[in-house]
């Protein structure tokens, strides 16, 4: 899997970046079959951010909300 992120990142690979954004938040909107999910969402709007300037801003302001978040709940209990 890291193969393929690093491929991902890697400049010249928009022409995968894109369609792949795109795929995946088509396949979000699908959420109510079995394997495709309403995580596939925000992980296309992630993969079109590093293209998209304009998705930038958003995508990072919601996922360093989601991080708080998730560290407020998923914080180990004493």
């Amino acid at each position: 899997m890291t193969g393929f992120i690093g491929f991902l990142r890697a400049d010249g690979t928009r022409i995968f970046r894109i369609p792949l954004g795109l795929l995946l938040m088509v396949g979000g909107v699908f959420s109510f079959l079995p394997v495709l999910g309403i995580w596939m969402l925000p992980l296309g709007l992630m993969v079109l951010a590093v293209d998209i300037p304009f998705l930038r801003g958003p995508v990072a302001r919601f996922m360093i909300k989601l991080r708080r978040w998730s560290g407020r709940w998923l914080r180990p209990t004493k």
